[in-house]
């Protein structure tokens, strides 16, 4: 097995006696990551016959992130074995113990049988009975990662005021395994938004500030009409999005398919076709990105370059708050942005009418498809330019 690096939050969790461990943090600063390497090397070695849980949200949450993670801990160990890995019930087999992967949707494992180990991913994503429940079929251990991005939480009020709780605050400083392409972006915050780089810069807690947009979440109504995908371009530090467009009267609902970085044009294009696509649907994507556009169109997909022109970004904005908005409860990294996507503030506090740069990807792609759809009644009839 390859030498073990961890950092501060492994500490946290070898040292910490109480039955909760709270990792509150900025943006990279390694908390999911070395609180699964404490699973692994630490806890799992140590004991067999245990149950530990890992929960999110949702289920393709835990597969896209946190059981992603697991895999390439122990792929890297050279500890993965294909025989120990119940891929249909989520979980895996390691040193007598069983690691379950589980979603606060799924209520017969929340409410079902007890456990040694609970691990709270992106906690704040929960709902205080959600807590409740996971927390009294628990025996051993509770521990929770998030941003901070909430002024208030159940997690501030319930957990963090417990006399069996620790808490730990990390910022992307005490992860020394960064590349410095990450760092960079990180720090772009204090020029960004002093807001945005207090929570996900500092790990400080959010305070109340004026978002872009009002939304809800909720599931798509089989009477919504689609309409078009929007597609934003992203590689290394930025995502690349994709985002199915509905509407249904007055209200416009937004689907995230995809959000993952290293992707290349090839790769987006095979993830297109695995999600079955319908080449005779419109993908409206990022008019910057030429050589892409054609790319993904020679693999057979309906993909144009969306409208660009002067505020084109306000107009789209401003067509989207038109209506009202749903996100689908699954759409996490979409709910995220929604949440934090805000308006510059100038020096004197006061709001501009110039959103901030961040917290866009999903939205960019999002306002690409109603830009384009709502705002050309003759789509179909002519080409798009």
């Amino acid at each position: 097995m390859a030498e073990l690096k961890t950092n501060k939050v492994f500490i946290h969790l070898r040292d910490s006696t109480k039955k909760i461990t709270v990792e509150q943090g900025g943006t990279r600063s390694g908390k999911t990551y070395n609180i699964l390497m404490w699973i692994i090397f630490h806890y799992c070695m140590r004991n067999k016959g245990k149950t530990i849980s890992i929960v999110r949200k949702t289920l393709p949450a835990v597969r896209s992130s946190v059981m992603r993670d697991f895999i390439d801990i122990l792929t890297k160990a050279n500890m993965y074995r294909e025989e120990n890995h119940n891929k249909s019930n989520f979980e895996y087999h390691l040193a007598g113990n069983i690691v379950e992967f589980m979603s606060v949707d799924q209520p017969q494992k929340v409410r079902g049988r007890k456990r040694d180990v609970l691990f709270l991913n992106e906690a704040n994503e929960l709902e205080i009975e959600d807590w409740r429940q996971l927390l009294f079929r628990t025996t051993e251990k509770v521990i929770l990662d998030y941003n901070p991005s909430d002024e208030f939480h159940w997690i501030y009020e319930d957990v963090l005021t417990r006399d069996d709780c620790d808490f730990y605050q990390t910022t992307y400083l005490d992860n020394p395994f960064l590349e410095d392409s990450i760092i960079l972006e990180i720090e772009r915050l204090k020029v960004l938004d002093n807001t945005y780089w207090q929570i996900y810069g500092l790990g400080e807690r959010g305070k109340n500030r004026s978002a872009v947009f009002n939304y809800i979440e909720s599931d798509i109504p089989k009477e919504a009409k689609f309409k078009a995908y929007g597609l934003d371009f992203g590689y290394s530090a930025d995502p690349t999005s994709l985002i199915a467009f509905y509407q249904h009267e007055d209200t416009i609902y937004f689907d995230e398919l995809i959000y993952q970085t290293g992707m290349t044009n090839t790769d987006i294009a095979n993830t297109l076709k695995s999600l079955e696509i319908d080449r005779r649907n419109i993908i409206f994507a990022d008019s910057s990105e030429p050589k892409s556009i054609q790319e993904i169109y020679q693999f057979g997909f309906n993909i144009k370059p969306t409208s660009k022109g002067p505020d084109s970004i306000n107009i789209g904005i401003d067509m989207m708050r038109r209506y009202k908005i749903a996100v689908t409860k699954r759409s996490l990294n979409l709910v995220k942005e929604f949440r934090n996507y805000k308006y510059i503030e100038d020096k004197m506090g006061r709001l501009t009418n110039k959103p901030v740069d961040a917290f866009n990807h999903g939205i960019d792609a999002c306002r690409y498809a109603v830009f384009n759809t709502l705002n050309r009644p003759n789509l179909g009839k002519y080409s798009i330019r």
